[in-house]
């Protein structure tokens, strides 16, 4: 990560919420440290980070990597679990661009940028 990005992430933080949120439904798989993968869906993403399916309890702190469908892995760390949903947050944050292309794919519309 670097300078600029860390003071991006760093300042988006400092928010409970620091990012507008897109409800949706996306495909994916899911692998905390220390244990294996397992598929999941993603509930809701934003340029900081996602919820998204987990029945096993991710402790918060662990690292995660999510992978959507055609894109990288992502890393991030769990900041909640409750009832089978994990909340994480990315290591860095994403690009508008990039949130917007998975949005366009899978909800065919444009949530993020008519709010920021």
């Amino acid at each position: 990560m670097t300078s600029a990005q860390g003071e991006r992430y760093a300042l988006a933080a400092q928010e409970d919420r620091s990012a507008p949120r897109a409800r949706l439904s996306i495909p994916a798989s899911l692998r905390p440290s220390g244990a294996r993968g397992f598929q999941t869906v993603v509930r809701d993403l934003s340029l900081s980070g996602y919820s998204a399916t987990a029945i096993t309890r991710i402790p918060v702190g662990t690292i995660c990597w999510l992978t959507l469908p055609e894109r990288e892995t992502l890393p991030g760390r769990a900041i909640w679990w409750d009832n089978g949903l994990v909340g994480c947050a990315f290591d860095a944050l994403l690009e508008i661009d990039d949130v917007e292309a998975i949005l366009d794919r899978w909800r065919g519309k444009s949530a993020l940028r008519s709010q920021t």
